[in-house]
């Protein structure tokens, strides 16, 4: 981890900016977008653990699907975007007899988006509110929900860097995951660099649990694109800590998972033209 963080730490010190982006042709962008598209990446991937023993119960699939809809084609107020977005994420074991699902987290919301300028008219900073729900669809004992209000916000650190941090105020959580901050604290950091355009990126997510003790999360991730498309990859991710998946938010895995990945391009706006 330490190794990775230099990297990109190097990667920003060797990095000039280059002529940003302009709301006019942001605009132009904008508008010329499908109202459905890709939020989050979408992606499936499989691996093995390393943090325990491999066999067919300890192996996996883990997938995501994630889009997003736009409420209006015309901007509503203060250059502002509004729409609607889910993301379904799954862990398969894929592996064992009739291959059964451990856990499906679904994650509607509603978000209102904002691009931010610098002085020179030119496109810098991304900022998303939203109202999201987040639950595994389960009963009992088993069952595992919140609710919270994000603030999200991007921003262009050099020509090949994008980093992120979100936050979130949780609400009507405490029956069923009553110590879920403990384990996923209240604010995510995001890294994003880009070494080759629509070739090589290297991502990483940090997290950390509000807990004296180490309880958080990083996922580093090496995105490689060998085809000639826009946005499908080969990914290569490691996550290790705790709040993978809800049913098991307070138990601490380390997985190396490798697959296929449909990039999301909510970020291409952000980076250097």
């Amino acid at each position: 981890m330490r190794v990775f963080s230099f990297l990109l730490f190097f990667c920003i010190l060797h990095s000039t900016y280059s002529q940003r982006l302009s709301k006019e042709t942001l605009t132009d962008s904008l508008k010329r977008l499908p109202s459905f598209t890709i939020h989050k990446d979408n992606y499936f991937i499989t691996g093995v653990p390393t943090h325990t023993g491999i066999n067919k119960q300890t192996a996996d699939a883990k997938y995501q699907v994630s889009f997003k809809q736009l409420l209006f084609r015309k901007k509503v107020p203060q250059d502002s975007y509004l729409f609607l977005k889910y993301t379904q994420k799954a862990f398969w074991n894929i592996y064992e007899f009739s291959s059964p699902f451990e856990e499906i987290n679904f994650n509607p919301g509603i978000a209102y988006s904002k691009y931010f300028y610098d002085k020179r008219n030119n496109v810098n900073a991304l900022a998303t509110l939203s109202l999201e729900h987040e639950s595994n669809g389960r009963d009992s004992i088993f069952s595992r929900s919140w609710n919270f209000v994000a603030l999200e916000y991007h921003r262009t650190l050099s020509k090949k860097l994008v980093a992120g941090v979100k936050a979130w105020l949780p609400f009507y959580y405490k029956e069923s995951n009553p110590d879920l901050m403990d384990y996923s604290g209240y604010a995510q950091l995001n890294f994003d660099y880009e070494f080759i355009p629509n070739k090589l990126y290297a991502q990483l997510m940090l997290q950390k649990g509000t807990s004296w003790d180490w309880k958080g999360a990083a996922r580093p991730r090496i995105l490689y694109n060998p085809f000639n498309s826009v946005n499908q990859f080969i990914m290569l991710e490691w996550f290790t800590g705790y709040d993978e998946n809800l049913i098991e938010y307070n138990q601490y895995r380390s997985m190396i998972r490798i697959g296929f990945l449909l990039k999301s391009n909510q970020l291409d706006f952000l980076r250097a033209k």
